[in-house]
């Protein structure tokens, strides 16, 4: 058990309701604090954590030994309608299916991840009207049970007559099945006036804002913090890469309104994406210091704006830390912990009683875990949703003697692996 001798009660958590009751025991799993335990797992919460051997599996039992046990990262900042579509030729299919295959494909691939929850934006209006928001919320429909998919409707315009459109749609999207409002309104012709109209159909609908921002232009930003500071339920912004290039005294001042006002900011390490011009990171270390409630995200999967982006967490939180400065815990915080409050979930601890969103990766510590995390399992509402593995083999070597080694096949397989050492990633 934990040596908080406190112990918080963690709220209830709707999911866990619907979850499958069967138990799942997971054994001689590595905590981050150095123990080696058992996790029981019951409807969808953590039932028990003991030492390891003492708790019996009354249903199915995954034997972890060799591998770290975390609170599962989210995904806060994704682009479902676009993702995997770099490598399409011609323009950008938005016909409702071809949408719908796309935002399920990635949606797998980021719970492959380890992103039990995932926040995608989706564009709404012009001539595709609510189309790809209708398909990636029957994705999110045909997902139920394997990762918790909400959605963000993104309008383009929402000032003077060409903005019309746009407000009546965002108010369209909402009761379709959007359950968060958002935009770019540095691509409006009033930002400030798009964002008075987003915090507007927020506070009718009584829904949280997430909006993408570049975040160079202090008065602005300022404007903003002003107007967002207290909104209920929750006022997100990103990725923020412009306070990078504002001078180190306008910065300070834009992350103290942001800390002040309560803004939660969703930084994108990998570069950006397609909803804002100029690609860049945000400065964690300087939002950290201020006090900003601070996530990351993965931002562009594999589409024009970037058509190497893995959408992955562990890859943010690893360059966080290598890039960004940050000590390993507060990298993978970042993604995990701070992605869900952005996303308004549950706390995750592996502590009896919290939900069970886990995700174990071979390794024995946090910092080795973000440098090399190729085997993972990924546990959403109790069960095992997604399983990666991974073998590394080299040929004989007298360099390679004390690593373990793969029996020599006495008839090789046309095409098999050459014998040698494996060592299991």
């Amino acid at each position: 058990m934990s040596a908080d001798s406190k112990q918080p009660q963690p709220p209830d958590d709707r999911s866990a309701a619907t979850a499958d009751s069967t138990s799942l025991l997971l054994s001689n799993a590595r905590l981050t604090d150095g123990r080696t335990v058992d996790v029981r797992l019951v409807g969808g919460r953590i039932e028990a954590v003991g030492t390891a051997g003492s708790l019996t599996a009354v249903g199915a039992r995954v034997d972890l030994a060799g591998y770290l046990l975390l609170p599962a990262p989210a995904e806060p900042h994704a682009h479902a309608d676009t993702a995997l579509s770099a490598d399409t030729p011609g323009p950008v299919s938005y016909a409702p299916d071809e949408v719908q295959r796309r935002a399920t494909e990635a949606a797998l691939l980021q719970l492959g991840h380890g992103a039990t929850a995932q926040r995608a934006h989706v564009r709404i209006g012009d001539v595709h009207g609510l189309g790809p928001l209708e398909a990636v919320l029957q994705a999110r429909r045909s997902l139920r049970g394997l990762v918790d998919l909400t959605t963000v409707a993104v309008p383009r315009l929402l000032t003077g007559a060409a903005g019309a459109d746009g407000l009546a749609m965002l108010r369209d999207a909402v009761k379709m099945g959007a359950s968060v409002v958002g935009g770019c309104p540095d691509l409006d012709p009033d930002p400030t006036g798009y964002v008075e109209a987003v915090l507007d159909v927020a506070a009718e609908q009584g829904c949280p804002v997430d909006l993408h921002t570049d975040a160079d232009d202090p008065a602005r930003l300022a404007r903003f913090a002003a107007m967002a500071g207290g909104l209920r339920p929750g006022v997100t912004i990103g990725p923020c890469a412009g306070l990078s290039r504002l001078p180190s005294d306008a910065a300070r001042r834009a992350a103290d309104q942001l800390a002040a006002a309560g803004v939660t900011v969703v930084c994108l390490p990998q570069g950006g994406c397609g909803a804002t011009e100029r690609r860049g990171a945000a400065p964690v270390r300087l939002l950290q210091a201020a006090g900003v409630r601070l996530a990351a995200g993965g931002g562009a999967l594999r589409d024009v704006s970037n058509p190497v982006g893995r959408g992955d967490p562990l890859e943010a939180a690893y360059l966080l830390a290598s890039l960004g400065g940050l000590p390993a815990e507060d990298a993978y915080g970042a993604v995990s912990a701070a992605a869900r409050t952005a996303l308004g979930l549950t706390e995750v601890r592996v502590e009896a009683g919290f939900p069970a969103e886990l995700l174990a990766v071979r390794g024995e510590r946090l910092s080795g875990v973000l440098s090399l995390a190729y085997s993972r399992i990924v546990v959403h509402r109790g069960r095992v949703v997604a399983r990666t593995s991974a073998v590394r083999e080299y040929c004989d070597s007298a360099a390679a003697l004390d690593l373990p080694r793969q029996a020599r096949p006495e008839r090789p397989e046309p095409g098999s692996p050459p014998a040698g050492p494996v060592v299991r990633s």
